[in-house]
């Protein structure tokens, strides 16, 4: 058994897969931290410590990981969750949309893994965690820039844990279907634009979206998965969590021909 007095920070830890995931961590005797851009928001919040971070901001995550090790000494396990959800036709997304969700889908994890490394490295030890999604092996329409910075973080997982391995610093890449959480609610929607070619396509593939997300499964089950994987001495570059359906897409995604794989996608979204 792992020694669980470990110091565990959970980026966007005060909703959904995040707050699931920190809440049973603790309950196994780690000492969790979360972060939030707004920890006033969730002025209830007794889980577990809310630290204040945007993870778009170099700044805000240096000090916040400042006040981590100021309170802790080291963190030892880092779970990159912090996301944010975008969709819309990909030619009428403005620039500004995806860029946004590139800096905290993307660039916010490597801020985040770019602060405790020194700290894992002095202690030579580490597990760094980072959510992306089933979403992320494959483009999904109307959802292809978020498929896009989720798919750029799992590969730079792959990269990334052969350049740390002889630091003793872990690292993988847990990709979770959809969960019932409020992702819907704090997702980008590119607005439906008058006259639009897309708008009927676009407006029938979110409907279709929102009932996956209402009708995923429980996060207690992504908080089992991520708590077996930090038990892992030698994690795997991969792992998935979600229902049968989702890991069975990205089985058929490496088997089935490319053109065969998209008419399982255009069904799927009735395209």
């Amino acid at each position: 058994m792992a020694h669980h007095s470990e110091v565990v920070l959970i980026t966007g830890g005060a909703s959904g897969l995040g707050k699931a995931t920190g809440q049973y961590l603790a309950s196994r005797g780690y000492r969790v931290y979360g972060t939030a851009r707004s920890p006033e928001k969730y002025p209830g919040f007794d889980l577990f410590p809310l630290l204040q971070m945007d993870v778009r901001q170099s700044s805000s995550v240096e000090a916040a990981i400042a006040e981590l090790i100021g309170r802790e000494g080291r963190v030892d396990i880092l779970i990159n969750n912090a996301g944010v959800g975008i969709t819309g036709p990909i030619e009428e997304t403005p620039g500004e949309a995806v860029g946004d969700a590139f800096e905290t889908n993307f660039h916010g994890p490597l801020r985040v893994i770019r602060a405790v490394l020194p700290h894992m490295r002095q202690h030579r030890k580490g597990f760094i965690l980072n959510i992306t999604s089933v979403a992320g092996y494959m483009g999904l329409p109307y959802r292809g820039f978020y498929s896009a910075s989720k798919g750029a973080l799992g590969i730079i997982t792959e990269a990334y844990r052969m350049e740390i391995r002889e630091f003793g610093i872990r690292m993988a890449n847990l990709a979770p279907g959809d969960f019932a959480t409020n992702i819907a609610a704090g997702r980008y929607h590119c607005p439906m634009l008058q006259g639009s070619p897309y708008r009927e396509p676009y407006g029938r593939t979110l409907d279709l979206m929102d009932q996956h997300v209402a009708s995923g499964k429980d996060p207690v089950v992504l908080a089992r998965k991520v708590y077996q994987i930090l038990q892992q001495r030698h994690p795997k570059v991969h792992y998935t969590a979600g229902s049968f359906l989702q890991r069975l897409s990205l089985v058929l995604k490496k088997i089935l021909p490319d053109k065969i794989y998209e008419r399982l996608l255009l069904n799927h979204y009735k395209l």
